[in-house]
Order: C-alpha cells, then sequence, then structure tokens
C-alpha cells in the first residue's frame, strides 16, 4: 500500500511540475519587425502556421470551434470554415482583446446557405481569449471552444497582429 501511495504523488508531484513548465515556458516570438503574406490552418492537426515569400516562420497551436470537422455550413454549426479567404480587417477592441476578420463568408458559402435556408454566419477571426480569461495562456489550446473562430494566447494575436495587413492571404484545411 505504502508504494501504491508513495507512487501515487511521484505522479502527482510530476504533473503538477509539467503543468508548471508548460504554462511558464515561453515559446519562440516572431521578430518584432517580420511580416506575414499566407497563413495555413490544418485543422485536423491543430496547427496554424506563417509564412513569408514561402518561407515557413512559425507554427502556431490553436484551437477551433466545438465542432470543427468538416467545413462551415451556417451560422451556429460550430464548424470552422475550410476554403480560402483573406484577412479583411484587424480589430484592436473586440471581447477576445484583439481579432483579425476572416473573409468568410464568401460567394460559395453563401449560395450553399441559402439552399439550407440558412444563414451562413460570419465573423470568424483569429482571435485571443475573452478578455476576462487572458490568464488561461496555454491552457486554452486543450479543447476547441470557439463558434467557429481560430483562437490563439493574447501574446501569440499580439504579434500575428503586427505582422499581419488586411489582404493577407489564409487557406483553411481540414
Amino acid at each position: 500500500m505504502q508504494r501504491v501511495l508513495k507512487l501515487f504523488w511521484i505522479l502527482l508531484v510530476g504533473s503538477v511540475i509539467t503543468i508548471i513548465i508548460y504554462y511558464f515556458i515561453p515559446e519562440k516570438k516572431l521578430s518584432s519587425t517580420q511580416k506575414i503574406d499566407k497563413i495555413l490552418v490544418l485543422k485536423s492537426k491543430r496547427q496554424m502556421t506563417v509564412f513569408w515569400r514561402k518561407k515557413k516562420l512559425k507554427t502556431y497551436t490553436i484551437s477551433l470551434g466545438e465542432n470543427p470537422k468538416g467545413h462551415k455550413q451556417f451560422e451556429g454549426d460550430e464548424k470552422t470554415p475550410d476554403g480560402i479567404y483573406r484577412i479583411t480587417e484587424k480589430r484592436k477592441k473586440s471581447a477576445y482583446y484583439k481579432g483579425l476578420l476572416i473573409s468568410y463568408p464568401n460567394a460559395r458559402d453563401k449560395q450553399f446557405a441559402e439552399t439550407l435556408n440558412k444563414s451562413p454566419g460570419g465573423g470568424i477571426l483569429i482571435h485571443s481569449l475573452p478578455v476576462k480569461w487572458h490568464w488561461l495562456g496555454k491552457f486554452h489550446r486543450w479543447t476547441d471552444w470557439t463558434n467557429g473562430c481560430i483562437a490563439v494566447t493574447s501574446d501569440e494575436i499580439d504579434e500575428l497582429f503586427d505582422a499581419i495587413e488586411p489582404q493577407t492571404l489564409i487557406e483553411i484545411r481540414e
């Protein structure tokens, strides 16, 4: 019994140390002068990679909509869209600290939703955590929690916000 108890405490302490390291160890940042001209999101891997002139700069771990598999079909389906879009706006003030608006829905998205007699939705962003949940940091990555957006940490949205301009290409794949 003592061995089991000792093993339990070793595993517990080891888990706590691992969680602390995960939360507090900083990740490599983009240079403050770096620019981004393409974003590639791989939903199945929960990864977003950014590029400048076809050179890979950094890969981010992301969270997606609560029902991410498949293409977004209509408002409220909790899916993150698939396809080629553009960043259309940089939002400094939002419920999510900062956000980069994606050009969803396009004409094809609107037409498809119309066949279902539904709204395609909109307001799909790359954004950070809600302001009041900022302290969660990297822990948000452990689940998909958005309504169809792509979520990163507040520090990550800061570096993306500085490096991305409107009309930047974003490709979202399964």
